[in-house]
Formats: structure tokens, C-alpha cells, sequence
């Protein structure tokens, strides 16, 4: 079974995966502390996930760091949704609006 993380969001552009990991090891040891960034700018996404060594810790983190105050934003923390398998677009990203150009025949 898979580990169970914990979504963070309104994370501020300036944390950074150490800064997150450090943040939450008030309340256990943590397993892994990641800020989700962009691709192409490698700027923050404002939201990230963490997870515990020890799973309990989960449920403590919720209820003593949601509405805390992380690098001067005030941040949320929730049980993060397991990841939905979604069909995998094969058009180009563009799903059933068009498509690309084709010329007509007539």
C-alpha cells in the first residue's frame, strides 16, 4: 500500500524543499519534503506534499500546522487525495475541441 502524504498548499515562493522538511519535523521525523515547481521557470507552484516516517504523524500535522505561518504565508494542510489514473491525451492536448487543421477536400 502506498505511503500516505499530505498536501500543503499557499506555500510562499520562497520555500524551498529543505525549508518544508524542517517546518514539519516539529512533529515527527519526516520521509520526504517536496515543493512542486514549474517545468520550464523552475518557480514554485505555491503547494507541495510531505510524508512521515511514521504515518500517525499525519492527522497530528493537520491539526497543529494548518493556518500556521510558513516564510510569511499562512499555509493549508490536508490528507492529499490519492492520484487519479487519467487517460492519457494523445491528441496533441487538444481533447475533442478541434484537433489540428485539416484542410477540406471540396
Amino acid at each position: 500500500m502506498a505511503q500516505q502524504n499530505l498536501f500543503i498548499g499557499s506555500l510562499a515562493y520562497a520555500t524551498n524543499d529543505d525549508s518544508l522538511k524542517a517546518f514539519f519535523e516539529q512533529i515527527g521525523e519526516v520521509d520526504s519534503a517536496r515543493v512542486i515547481t514549474d517545468r520550464e521557470s523552475g518557480r514554485s507552484k505555491g503547494f507541495g506534499f510531505v510524508s512521515f516516517v511514521d504515518e500517525a504523524n499525519n492527522q497530528k500535522a493537520v491539526d497543529q500546522l494548518n493556518g500556521k505561518e510558513l516564510d510569511g504565508r499562512e499555509i493549508t494542510v490536508s490528507l492529499a487525495r490519492p492520484k487519479e489514473d487519467k487517460p492519457r491525451d494523445f491528441n496533441g492536448g487538444n481533447r475533442g475541441n478541434g484537433g489540428s487543421f485539416r484542410q477540406r477536400s471540396w
